[in-house]
C-alpha cells in the first residue's frame, strides 16, 4: 500500500491505518485511492474476515484536506468532485459484506466522524472527542451525515450536532450510542483487537449473511425480510461451522470454524 494508507493483517483483522498524521489525517485524492485499494483489497481477501479503520498518530481523521481545496470551482465541479472521489470511500463501505470496526483513536471531525458512522461497530478513545464541524466552516455534511447520523442518534439529536458542530466528549457519545464502546488510551487497541478478534473466529459465512441481512432489512418490511432470512438460514444449515458449532455444543466444548 501507499504511503498515506497502512495495512497489516493480524490474526484475520484487516487494519487500515490513514497515515498523514502531520494533516491529523485529512484526507485528499492520494488518500482515498488508496483507501478504497485497500477496502476493496480486504474485501476480496478471504484471509481478511474483519476491517479496523484507525489512524495514525494522535487523530483519527479531521476530514477533507481544506487547505487542499480549490475554492473558485464552479458548483458542478464541486459536486462531480465528491461523487467521483471522497463519494467513492462510502460507496465501497457499502459494498463490503465483513465486519468493519472504526477505532477512533483521537479527534473524528466532519468528514472523519462520517467516514466512522459509515462502519458497523465504533470504539472510542476516552479522552477524545468528535464533532459533525461542516457548518464551521459554512458547509453541508457532504460525506453521508446526513444520511448515517439520524438513523444512529435520531433525527432531532442529528439536527443538534449537525447545526451547531459542537464537540462531544467519548462519555456522551456512548449515551449516544454513537460509538459501542470506550476504552482508556493504555487499553484502546488491546480491547479494540480483542472485539475484532473475536468476531474473527466466528462463522464467517454465518456473520457475513447476517450483515447483509441487517442491512437490506433497513429498507423492507417484516414479509420479505423473513423471506430473505429463510433463504439465509437454509444456507446455512448446510455450512460446515453450522455442524461444527452443533457438534461442539453437544461436545461443551469450544467450536473451531473455518470459514467454511
Amino acid at each position: 500500500m501507499g504511503s498515506t494508507i497502512l495495512t497489516s493483517l493480524i490474526n484475520h483483522v484487516q487494519i487500515i491505518t490513514l497515515n498523514r498524521p502531520e494533516k491529523k489525517n485529512a484526507f485528499n485524492g492520494e488518500m482515498i485511492e488508496e483507501w478504497v485499494k485497500a477496502l476493496e483489497d480486504a474485501q476480496q481477501n478471504e484471509e481478511v474476515h474483519v476491517i479496523v479503520i484507525t489512524g495514525a498518530g494522535s487523530a483519527f481523521c479531521s476530514g477533507g484536506d481544506v487547505g487542499g481545496m480549490k475554492q473558485d470551482q464552479k458548483p458542478l465541479d464541486n459536486k462531480n468532485k465528491l461523487w467521483e472521489n471522497i463519494h467513492r470511500v462510502p460507496l465501497t463501505l457499502k459494498s463490503i459484506d465483513k465486519p468493519v470496526i472504526a477505532a477512533i483513536n483521537g479527534p473524528a471531525v466532519g468528514a472523519g466522524l462520517d467516514m466512522a458512522l459509515m462502519c458497523d461497530i465504533r470504539t472510542m478513545v476516552s479522552d477524545s472527542k468528535v464533532s459533525e464541524g461542516y457548518v464551521k466552516v459554512g458547509l453541508v455534511p457532504g460525506d453521508g451525515g446526513a444520511f448515517f447520523l439520524p438513523k444512529i442518534v435520531g433525527e432531532a439529536k442529528a439536527f443538534e450536532l449537525l447545526w451547531t458542530g459542537n464537540f462531544i466528549s467519548s462519555e456522551e457519545a456512548l449515551t449516544l450510542r454513537l460509538v459501542n464502546h470506550v476504552y482508556s488510551q493504555e487499553k484502546f487497541f488491546e480491547k479494540t483487537m480483542q472485539l475484532a478478534e473475536q468476531i474473527a473466529a466466528g462463522p464467517q459465512v454465518a456473520i457475513r449473511m447476517t450483515k447483509r441481512a441487517v442491512r437490506y432489512s433497513r429498507t423492507m418490511d417484516l414479509e420479505p425480510a423473513l423471506d430473505l432470512i429463510s433463504s439465509h438460514y437454509a444456507i446455512i444449515k448446510e455450512t460446515d461451522d453450522h455442524k461444527e458449532g452443533v457438534a461442539a455444543f453437544k461436545e461443551k466444548r469450544k467450536a473451531k470454524f473455518t470459514g467454511k
